[in-house]
């Protein structure tokens, strides 16, 4: 379950894309005819449709927009719902998506997903996020070591609230009980708040939750971080050690956010769509929300990240494969 490489490449594709010229002329003067829809796979309030909502105000505070962008909640099947619905689309200049790694998982593990993120047009990926590991503050478990020692004390006792079954906290949870032969529960809930309640009302043990979220529960006393899952501590959280740093050889599950539009989608509008967020990525509002939030700007462009999504795909197949999980693509 070697993820170097896959992080390596990523990274050198990034760096090119970042400093490579805006896309070419084929674009120009072509702009969507109307409001642009943008697809999520949450309910409102959940992480892609924040992540959607918070870069649409970002770029139209910049006055890097110059059309009305609507965001479209297609809820359902993990994104199997929001992948359908672009399907439908096909060949629509004016409909876009967020996709983010449970994109990619559905399609490996679900036989009955007739709608795979490779079959969309990629546009651009956005960002990578970091992750941590919380407990209750009156938890006894001090950091995930002591979770993990009790969770092979007491095989199935502990609980991990999060989203869906193919999601990355869902994931993490494989990786990690394979590599220590530990086991816990997970408990899926449809929204953030749902899984939070649930750690706080004391129905569950332990959650990844994103740094922004958990940030303000950790200073109020509520919640206390066992673990990051990051390469490197983040500057918010000094005082955290990552999962490798507490002695646990496993990979830091990716996660990333895009962009992709339907299948066949005209290269004028990839072209405009691939502009528009390289623009983004330089845009001061954009870069403030993203160091607000902890997020890591990693803009590709179409090409990159069409190649990226084929390697993330490999990435999560082997830790899938590794984990016991059934891969079915």
């Amino acid at each position: 379950m070697k993820l170097a490489g896959a992080v390596l490449a990523a990274g050198l594709l990034a760096a090119a894309s970042l400093s490579a010229s805006p896309a070419s002329a084929q674009g120009a003067g072509w702009k969507p005819t109307g409001p642009v829809s943008v697809v999520v796979h949450t309910g409102p309030g959940g992480g892609g449709d924040a992540f959607a909502r918070a870069f649409i105000t970002a770029l139209d505070r910049d006055k890097v927009l110059d059309t009305t962008m609507v965001v479209v909640n297609k809820v359902g099947g993990g994104s199997t719902a929001a992948m359908n619905y672009l399907n439908e689309k096909a060949g629509d200049p004016n409909t876009i998506g967020v996709f983010t790694s449970v994109w990619v998982t559905d399609g490996l593990v679900q036989s009955e997903a007739k709608v795979t993120l490779p079959d969309l047009t990629p546009i651009s990926r956005l960002v990578l996020e970091p992750a941590l590991l919380v407990v209750r503050a009156d938890s006894p478990y001090k950091n995930l070591k002591d979770f993990i020692e009790a969770a092979k004390a007491a095989p199935g006792k502990l609980k991990q609230s999060g989203g869906s079954v193919t999601a990355r906290d869902a994931v993490m949870r494989h990786v990690l009980m394979a590599s220590t032969k530990a086991d816990w529960a997970f408990v899926s809930f449809p929204g953030g708040g749902e899984r939070i309640a649930a750690l706080l009302g004391g129905h569950v043990d332990m959650m990844m939750i994103e740094p922004v979220e958990a940030g303000e529960l950790i200073r109020a006393g509520r919640l206390r971080a066992i673990a990051q899952v990051t390469d490197k501590r983040l500057p918010n959280f000094p005082d955290v050690p990552t999962i490798q740093e507490q002695g646990f050889e496993v990979p830091n599950v990716p996660q990333a956010r895009g962009i992709v539009g339907p299948p066949n989608m005209p290269p004028e509008a990839v072209a405009y769509f691939q502009n528009l967020f390289l623009k983004a990525s330089k845009s001061p509002s954009y870069i403030k929300y993203l160091n607000d939030t902890q997020l890591e700007n990693a803009y590709l462009d179409p090409a990159a990240t069409k190649g990226f999504i084929t390697d993330y795909a490999n990435t999560l197949r082997t830790i899938l494969q590794g984990a016991g999980v059934k891969v079915v693509r």
